[in-house]
């Protein structure tokens, strides 16, 4: 079975959480998926790094759906949920790759 980076796994979730709620109109579920993908890159992110790193990443991805919210009403909401999505991709592939070496 493939493997997929838990960086792409997070940065999934802020971006389907968004568009399920978004197009389904059911916040909710939205929150379901953002959730569910948060739970397996905490758990991937703790596989490769370690319980502290995986902390650290977890805070950092509830951290970016909250900040999306603001980022949205001075760029608009996609561009918003793309700036954090990237961030924490960004963030889960620096301490995962340091940590593989």
């Amino acid at each position: 079975m493939a493997k997929v980076p838990a960086a792409a796994v997070a940065a999934g979730g802020l971006l389907g959480g968004y568009g399920i709620a978004r197009w389904t109109r059911k916040r909710p579920l939205g929150g379901v998926a953002l959730a569910a993908a948060g739970s397996v890159a905490a758990y991937e992110w703790n596989r490769q790094a370690g319980a502290r790193a995986a902390t650290g990443l977890t805070v950092a991805y509830v951290a970016a759906f909250a900040g999306s919210h603001p980022l949205a009403k001075k760029v608009g909401a996609w561009p918003a949920v793309f700036t954090v999505a990237g961030g924490v991709a960004a963030a889960s592939w620096a301490v995962t790759r340091r940590s593989a070496r």
